[in-house]
Formats: C-alpha cells, sequence, structure tokens
C-alpha cells in the first residue's frame, strides 16, 4: 500500500484527505477505468457529507463540555440554608439576595436539565420481519458504467431473494462487500422481497451512480476465489444474447471458435465464469460449462442427422477415386499456367472405387483426445514453444479435390528438400522396372497390408484395382526422424487420430476462393479426371468449382474446430507466402496446444 501524504502539518482531517486520495494514488493504478472508478467513488457527495458529519462528531467527543454536577438547583438550596445560619455581613446578604431572584433559579432548573439529558443518537427499532439473531448489512457500491457482477435467484424453501453467484473481477468482487448466499432485502429503499428477480434487475439496470443494498449477511463463510489458470480452447461459437437457458444474458461472454479462454471459476456445474486470454478487463463472464453444453450438442444431434463428408465425381454419384495409378495430379491454383502437375505421388489420398470394405481409416488406441472431436466443445490448452533439439511438429494439410494442396507442397518442397519431407506410401502392387522400393513406394504382400491394418499401422488406407494403398504412422515418424518437418496430405476425419503429444500436429486447412475467384484463375487449367482410365487432364467444369466449394464447406463445419490455421488459395502466390509464414512462426513462436501434449 502506498504512503499516503497528509500535508506539512501532519493535522490534515479525514474530508481533506479522502479528497486528495485519487490523486495519490494515481502513479498506482493500472487502468483508466479503475482511476476513474476511485474519482467517481471519492467524490460521491454524499459520502463527503458524512465524512463532515464524522469529523464534526469526532470534534465534539473531544471538545464538548462536560456538566461538572447535574444538580445545580438543589445545591444552591442548600447554600441558602448554610448561609442563613451563618452570622450575616454585606458579602453574604448579597449572595442570598441573588440565590433567591426567579431568573437565577430559573437559569439553574435549565442547568440541571440540559445537563440530566442524553443528547447520543438513537437508532431505529429493527424491522419487524427479520428475526433478532439476523444481522443487516447497509451495503453503498458505486455503479461505473458497468455491470455490478452480480446475479440474484429466488431461494426454493423460504422464497427470499438471494445473490446466486459473484462474477469474478465485477464491481461486486472487487468490494468485497457482497457475497453468495445473501438476502437482499432492499434496493435503494426500496423492499425487493416481493418482486421477481427480472424486476430487480430492470432497476438495477436503471439505476446511476451510488446504489445502496440492504442484504442479510449469508451465514456460509467463502473460500477466496484462486486467480484462474485453466484455459480452454473454444471449439463453437457462443454467443450469450442468443441462449434460452443462461440466467443473465448481461453477464454472459461471447466467444467464437478458437478463441482461448482463462476459466475464473468452475464453482457451477452448469455455468463457468471466464474471460477471454490476455483481455485486460478483469471482469468475468458466465460460459456453459463442458458437461452442459456437451449434453446440449448431444440432444440436437438426436434430432439432427449430420451429414457425412463425400466428395462426388463431378459425372456421377459415384465418389471420387484420388490413387496413383493416376500418373500425375492437376491440382491447379495457378494464373493462366496451363496444366501444371504436381510431379510426384507421395500425396496419397484414398481409394474408394471398388473397394470390398467400407473401412477408410485405421482405428486408433481409444483416449479423451481422441474423441474430443465427437462432441465439440472446449479442450484444455496450455502453451507450448518448439525447441531446437525436439523432433518437428507434423503439418497436416486438409483441403477439397482441386484447391491446389500439391501444388503448394510442391512450392515448399522445391524451397528447401533438406528441411520438408514426404512421406512414402504403402502398396501390395507389384513394383514397376523404373521404380525402387522406398523412393516411391513401399511395396508389401497384401498378408502383411492386411496384418498391419489389424495393428493400427495405418493413418488411412483404401484399395484400387484389388491392390492396397495407405500411409503408415512408421512413413511419418521415417520424415521426422530425419530431422525434417513432415508434410501429410490426408482426408480431415484421420486428423484426430494423430493428436498425440508425439506428433503434436498443426492442421492447415487450404480453403477455396468465391466461385467467382475459381472461375478466374482457373480458366486456362486443368484437372485430372478419374474416369479416364489413362488419366488425360482436362479442364475445369463448372460442376468441378461448384463441388469443391461445397466439399470445402463440409470440411469447414464438421472438422474446423480441429483447424489451427485457414489460408484461402485465392492466388498461389499469396497462399505460399502465408504459408511459410506460418511454418517459420511454429519454430519461433508459441502456440497453444492440448494440455496433454506439455504435461504427459
Amino acid at each position: 500500500m502506498p504512503a499516503l501524504s497528509t500535508g506539512s502539518g501532519g493535522d490534515t482531517g479525514l474530508y481533506e484527505l479522502l479528497a486528495s486520495l485519487p490523486a495519490q494514488l494515481q502513479p498506482h493504478v493500472d487502468s483508466q477505468e479503475d482511476l476513474t472508478f476511485l474519482w467517481d467513488m471519492f467524490g460521491e457527495k454524499s459520502l463527503h457529507s458524512l465524512v463532515k458529519i464524522h469529523e464534526k462528531l469526532h470534534y465534539y467527543e473531544k471538545q464538548s463540555p462536560v456538566p461538572m454536577l447535574h444538580g445545580a438547583s438543589a445545591l444552591a438550596d442548600d447554600l441558602t440554608e448554610e448561609l442563613q445560619s451563618k452570622p450575616l455581613n454585606s458579602e453574604i446578604r448579597e449572595l442570598l439576595k441573588l440565590l433567591s431572584k426567579p431568573n437565577l433559579k430559573a437559569l439553574l432548573s435549565v442547568h440541571d436539565t440540559v445537563a440530566q439529558k442524553s443528547y447520543d443518537p438513537v437508532l431505529p427499532p429493527m424491522p419487524d420481519d427479520i428475526d433478532e439473531e439476523d444481522s443487516v448489512k447497509i451495503i453503498r457500491l458505486v455503479k461505473n458504467r458497468e455491470p455490478l457482477g452480480a446475479t440474484i435467484k429466488r431461494d426454493e424453501h423460504n422464497g427470499a431473494v438471494v445473490v446466486a453467484r459473484i462474477m469474478h473481477g465485477g464491481a461486486a468482487d472487487r468490494s468485497g462487500l457482497i457475497h453468495v448466499g445473501d438476502v437482499l432485502k432492499e434496493v435503494n429503499g426500496i423492499p425487493v422481497g416481493d418482486k421477481k428477480p427480472e424486476e430487480i434487475i430492470q432497476i438495477l439496470s436503471q439505476s446511476q451512480g451510488a446504489i445502496t443494498f440492504k442484504i442479510i449477511p449469508s451465514i456460509k463463510e467463502e473460500n477466496p476465489a484462486k486467480e484462474g489458470k485453466i484455459f480452454m480452447k473454444a471449439l463453437f461459437d457462443y454467443e450469450p444474447s442468443e441462449d434460452k437457458a443462461i440466467p443473465c444474458k448481461e453477464a454472459g461472454l461471447p466467444f467464437r471458435k478458437g478463441d482461448i479462454l482463462q476459466i475464473m471459476c468452475q464453482d457451477d456445474a452448469t455455468w463457468w465464469q471466464a474471460k477471454l486470454e490476455g483481455d485486460a478487463n478483469p471482469r468475468a463472464g458466465l460460459i456453459p460449462s463442458k458437461h452442459f453444453q456437451e449434453r446440449r450438442l448431444a440432444l440436437r444431434r438426436t434430432n439432427v442427422q449430420v451429414q457425412p463428408l463425400k466428395i462426388f465425381n463431378r459425372k456421377s454419384s459415384e465418389e471420387t477415386v484420388e490413387c496413383e495409378e493416376i500418373e500425375e495430379e492437376a491440382e491447379c491454383a495457378g494464373h493462366n499456367s496451363g496444366v501444371l502437375l504436381a510431379g510426384f505421388r507421395r500425396s496419397f489420398r484414398l481409394s474408394r472405387k471398388d473397394r470390398k470394405t467400407n473401412k477408410t481409416m485405421y482405428e486408433c488406441k481409444k483416449s479423451d483426445q481422441y474423441d474430443t472431436a465427437d462432441v465439440p466443445t472446449y479442450e484444455e490448452v496450455a502453451k507450448y514453444r518448439w525447441h531446437p533439439n525436439e523432433k518437428y511438429r507434423l503439418v497436416v494439410l486438409v483441403g477439397p479435390v482441386g484447391v491446389g494442396l500439391n501444388e503448394l507442397k510442391r512450392k515448399l518442397l522445391i524451397s528447401d528438400t533438406q528441411h520438408y519431407g514426404v512421406t512414402v506410401p504403402h502398396t501390395t502392387r507389384a513394383r514397376r522396372s523404373q521404380e525402387s522400393d522406398g523412393v516411391e513406394y513401399t511395396f508389401i504382400s497384401k498378408h502383411l497390408f492386411e496384418t498391419d491394418v489389424q495393428n493400427n499401422k495405418f493413418i488411412e488406407y483404401g484399395e484400387y484395382k484389388n491392390n492396397y494403398y495407405g500411409t503408415s504412422v512408421d512413413s511419418v515418424r521415417s520424415v521426422l526422424a530425419k530431422n525434417k518437418v513432415c508434410l501429410l496430405d490426408i482426408q480431415p476425419h484421420t486428423v484426430k487420430h494423430l493428436r498425440t503429444s508425439e506428433f503434436k500436429p498443426y492442421v492447415i486447412f487450404i480453403k477455396p476462393p468465391s466461385i467467382e475467384r475459381l472461375r478466374e484463375t482457373r480458366k486456362n487449367a486443368k484437372i485430372i479426371s478419374s474416369k479416364d482410365e489413362k488419366g488425360a487432364a482436362k479442364p475445369f467444369s463448372e460442376e468441378d468449382f461448384q463441388e469443391m466449394i461445397k466439399s470445402g464447406q463440409i470440411m469447414e463445419v464438421q472438422y474446423g474446430h480441429l483447424f489451427d490455421k485457414v489460408i484461402v488459395n485465392d492466388d498461389l502466390t499469396t497462399a505460399y507466402n502465408e504459408l511459410k509464414t506460418t511454418f517459420d512462426k511454429l519454430e519461433r513462436e508459441a502456440f497453444w496446444v492440448p494440455v496433454s501434449w506439455v504435461h504427459s
């Protein structure tokens, strides 16, 4: 606490000290909002009046004369009787004459009346509706253009209006005068016992300046709230004004998917108190708890059939085939550049044509972190910074067919072949004369492939023309072991199975631009048709553009909570530069990751 100067004389009164207090505290106040609060509070006229009364009473207590006796009239009578028994001289005769005068007798009588009367203040009687054992507190708070930060409810048992919660960092919390469980009797002199909580909130919202509360303190002892050290990443958008279940819309905290929330209080199983990470405002707001939000989403999903993610072939309802049998992909994102070919085939995607089973991804060991994507609400996170003595984080690229994933990945590989690497897919087909095992593909038997599938060794796999193709977990480990950044291009539904402390994946969604921009940038580009056995490149059709945008929208809706970064491939060079900048930041800056990746 800073030392307060009381002036050169050292005898400055409380009123003068109070008036000078905000100016003396100014160097120790962090924000303008707090300084304005101090000026408003210490400048309140009613407070100044109370201080002046206090000083007058204090002065009176020190300086007021005290009567030497309470019976001056009786003393005068006793003196007259005693003087009359003495020999009379001129002085005695004069004194007896004065004591017998009516005006002196009246003066002495008034003195006795004043001396015998008590002038101490008399407190008003206790209200009849309050038990003798209850103590009443009168609290006066200054409302400084902010909510008071407290919610109320009616007690189910006795019908009393009680304080339901105190919002962390709000005016009520900072005052330390109002507590959970306190019974509210009056607001600004208005009895509230027969009013609904909504009516009381209306009174508070319309009140300005100082607000006076009459409360009966709660018997329950509160433990001091600890500063929240729990951080959650929001996996959904939330707008309290649209939430019918929230107890007080004004107390709600709106947030967007991807925001980091600092959880300040979890005492209520239904409504947590939180604030946005890094927000200088000390006040917390209400958000639905993880359990409550999961329960609500689960109930909604029972009535809504989620559309499965499918990428349809542009000429039929059959699912698109993308596999190594198409010699080169032409996922284009350039401007008027003709056919842009990827030039490598390590970007394996699932072949779904002619497959004998409907399994499209391997099953992983079950864990909480894998299951968080099933009902996206919150994910507890912590700050993580990559260190040079660690393996690089896995980088996962996802996006719809034709958006330019392979072209962006190829540019990254060309920019630094020693820093970036891609996985080598497995296949059961026969090796061709110009191929080398472990370069284009890792060639294994069908029996071994199926055994590895059963042992959960594949991230994703599929079957094409009676041959299996797949991307293995070990192929990712192999790239990382070479001290390279592994660029992995997979379907979004397999991302959650890679979200482990071993890989710490950073997921980038390559999003298509508007259909007008697609028409402009892809008008001379071509894409390989999966229906063409020769793998001939054909111009993009209007249906291709519509499918690309629709597929991207479905990906974002269903798996957007798993994406760490979204890059719109409006222009290949711009998208590449943004991608490269993101990679550089991954190696320099701290990022929020699931807490299990840091503390496992």
